[in-house]
């Protein structure tokens, strides 16, 4: 039996095939479709039916999604995919792949992978990060999820940005209809937002990959736009450390992928940390920014 897990991105659908020894047989990867969710379910189908198509052999499926299942409703809350929210996600999945599914949150999904055999193997309290289209984030502990009775584990990005890592700190606006939240900041949306703000001129179609080349490249707006990133994303990390004191922090997600982050969030955190020494070390992924596929392929165990 093969294990098929699909990551339900902002940008991207992506969708991997796994053996029972967690060996990727086969990837496949999407745009997603803009805010509509009848979409969303075909394009997942379409993702299965190749993936099973190309290897000959019906597998399980998991799904990493914005947002998380309802304890209430049994719907989708929280998603920044707005499309989800208040849809039975894993019937509609269920019926349309005629199977039943396992969903989970994409963030809960990325701190598994990497906790199982990534960058925090081996370490007991694993907090997984997403930083892109939006900032999430998942806990492991002995190589379990924490999910919380309010399925809501992990969500430091609707915590309000800290105020003391500046001084005059924007007034930004969520879509979940709250001030300031960390993800209005550090999300790759936010960090070019916040570009746009303070760079006289700056093109409205610069990106945060492409702001973070500019600053390699010496330019002066973008190397003042990447310092207050790094500042707020460690000043943001530092509430988290302080409430469970993780024994690895691995940051997944697009924004993982700019070159000096790790370092550059790492040596900021004494300055907001509670501790007179910071042995919590910042990582990379093993698995690649998109490591939360394999998650929730591993949502269904050998």
């Amino acid at each position: 039996m093969i294990r098929i897990g699909v990551d339900l991105g902002g940008t991207k659908i992506e969708a991997i095939a796994l053996d029972e020894t967690g060996r990727e047989l086969a990837r496949r990867r999407i745009a997603s479709p803009s805010h509509d969710y009848a979409q969303t379910i075909d394009a997942v189908r379409g993702l299965v039916d190749a993936l099973e198509g190309e290897l000959g052999a019906r597998g399980t499926v998991g799904i990493g999604t914005p947002g998380a299942i309802s304890a209430v409703t049994g719907r989708i809350k929280n998603a920044n995919s707005t499309q989800l929210n208040d849809r039975p996600l894993g019937e509609d999945l269920a019926r349309a792949l005629g199977r039943a599914v396992r969903v989970a949150n994409d963030a809960n999904c990325f701190a598994l992978s990497e906790a199982g055999d990534g960058a925090g193997a081996g370490r007991r309290l694993v907090f997984g990060v997403i930083l892109g289209t939006g900032v999430g984030g998942g806990i492991v502990h002995d190589g379990q999820l924490w999910v919380g009775p309010n399925a809501i584990a992990g969500e430091w990005g609707h915590n309000e940005m800290p105020s003391r890592t500046e001084p005059g700190l924007p007034d930004t606006r969520c879509y979940c209809g709250r001030r300031r939240c960390i993800e209005t900041f550090v999300s790759g949306p936010g960090l070019a937002a916040d570009h746009r703000r303070n760079a006289p001129g700056a093109s409205a179609s610069l990106d945060a990959a492409t702001i973070a080349a500019l600053a390699r490249a010496g330019d002066a707006d973008a190397r003042a736009t990447m310092a207050r990133f790094y500042e707020r994303l460690a000043g943001a990390l530092a509430t988290v450390i302080n409430v469970v004191d993780p024994d690895v922090v691995v940051l997944g997600g697009g924004l993982s992928n700019i070159e000096p982050l790790c370092d550059e969030v790492h040596a900021r955190l004494p300055a907001h940390v509670f501790s007179d020494a910071v042995a919590t070390p910042v990582v990379r992924n093993r698995h690649g920014d998109s490591s939360g596929v394999r998650g929730a392929a591993w949502l269904w165990p050998p």
